[in-house]
This record gives structure tokens, sequence and C-alpha cells, in this order.
């Protein structure tokens, strides 16, 4: 009888442990997209040495390590508005809802990062921060990080925005991006994509975003070559039940700082 009790006990346990790692395959990440502008290149240099010195260490510490961090290349940059994107990943959105706090409980963090956090009204680090929060595709439910051995500033992060007239489009694109097979061909053809996600809290909204990334600027113009010509696109895009699904398109390159995790 023991030897049966203990049996079944182990038969539980590896069914509890494989109904786990089956959750965690189905879990969809969440994300924070800040976009940092700056009056000054004094205000920049102070983020990113907060950045550096401060936050990005004190978010490892509560298990967000794979955060990035991105500058505009020139060809997407307006001269006179300097501006740092970077990237949070959470398991969860009670993780983000409790960051503020977890971040304020920690002592390195609170003094690392002392000059920033208790800059004065006529000192500030930035002029303006905006906060997207995102949901991540089924097809594409966490982070993947890229590996390129191309100079940093070489590298194309191309970051892409859809919006759609309403709701009921929106759900659509949705669709054709997941069910459709839209990531899917994205992922067939090396597009290297790091995140892709729903918008459920942002300016422009209804809006998906996701973030390509390619080795250089050639490689991206073959990549999005490769795309337009390929069967399985000219298909899908042909598909009348997925017409008139987006409004409004912004691309925005990128490349990463040296800081970055990928």
């Amino acid at each position: 009888m023991k030897k049966t009790t203990l049996s079944l006990s182990v038969l539980m346990l590896i069914c509890c442990l494989f109904s786990s790692v089956k959750a965690q395959e189905k879990r969809q990440e969440f994300y924070q997209l800040k976009i940092y502008s700056f009056e000054t290149k004094e205000q920049l240099q102070r983020t990113e040495d907060f950045f550096k010195n401060a936050y990005l260490p004190a978010l490892a510490e509560i298990g967000i390590n794979e955060v990035g961090v991105f500058k505009p290349r020139e060809e997407s940059k307006d001269d006179s508005l300097k501006q740092i994107y970077i990237l949070l990943p959470f398991n969860s959105l009670e993780q983000w809802v409790n960051l503020e706090k977890n971040l304020a409980e920690n002592k390195n963090y609170r003094q690392n990062g002392r000059e920033y956090l208790e800059s004065s009204h006529n000192n500030r680090p930035y002029l303006r921060f905006q906060s997207i929060i995102l949901k991540a595709f089924k097809d594409h439910p966490v982070v993947q990080t890229p590996s390129f051995e191309s100079p940093r500033k070489e590298r194309v992060y191309e970051l892409r925005s859809y919006q759609s007239p309403t709701g009921k489009y929106f759900r659509n694109k949705l669709e054709m991006f997941n069910k459709g097979g839209e990531v899917k061909l994205f992922d067939k053809l090396g597009f290297n994509a790091v995140f892709y996600g729903e918008v459920i809290s942002g300016p422009a909204m209804p809006n998906l975003m996701y973030m390509t990334t390619f080795s250089n600027s050639d490689s991206r113009e073959q990549h999005w070559q490769n795309f337009s010509d390929a069967p399985e696109w000219k298909e899908l895009s042909a598909k009348k039940e997925y017409a008139d699904n987006v409004s409004h398109i912004d691309i925005t390159f990128l490349y990463p700082t040296e800081y970055s995790a990928y």
C-alpha cells in the first residue's frame, strides 16, 4: 500500500510540474515602453547615468533583466528633440504595479540614483516621458533577444505602431498577426522580432506595436523585400476579411545603447 501511495504521489508531482511548464509556455508578458524626451545633452547624460548606475541594476535585483534601451537613428531623429526608448518586460501586471514600491525599498537604488531622483524643479533630468503598456501576442508571448556581431550603432531596430480605425478593426488586425500567420511569416524570414504587443494603455489607441531587428540597413531592406515578395504575404494581404484594418502606421528606427541588454 505504501508503495502504491508513493507512486501516486510521484505521478501527481510530475503532473503538477507538467502543468506548470505548460502554463509558463502560455504565459503572455506585459511590457512598458517609456519614451524620454530631453531639451539638453546634459539632461540626456544625467538620465543615462541614472539608468546605468541605479535603475537597471535595481531592476535586475527584482528579476527584470531583459531591458532594452535604445536611441533614434539619424534617419528617424529630429536633432532638436533628443530621446531614449526603454522597454521593460513584466511577468504580470501586478509586477508592473508594484515596481515603484519595490524600487523605493531598494537602498542602493536610492543612494546611487539620488542626484536624479531628487532633482529640483528647475534642474530636471528630462523634459517629459511617455509610458505605453502592452500585452504580448499569443504567438510571441515573451521577449526574444537578438544576437548580432555588428557594431551597435549599425544595427537597425525597427519599432512599428499600427493604429486601427475602430476596436473591431483592431481585433481583426490582431487576428491577422496571430491566427492569420503574419507573426509566423516574420519568424520564417528571420526578422528577429523582440516583441509584438497590443497596446492596453497609451496615447494612441486602438493600436499594436512590435519591434523587428536587423544587423544593418542593408539587411533590413533585404528582409522587407523578401517579406513583400513572399507568397504567404501576398495571399494574406489579399484576403478581404483583413481589409482596412490599419489606418495609420508610425515607424521609428532605433539602435541599442552600449548598456542595453540586447
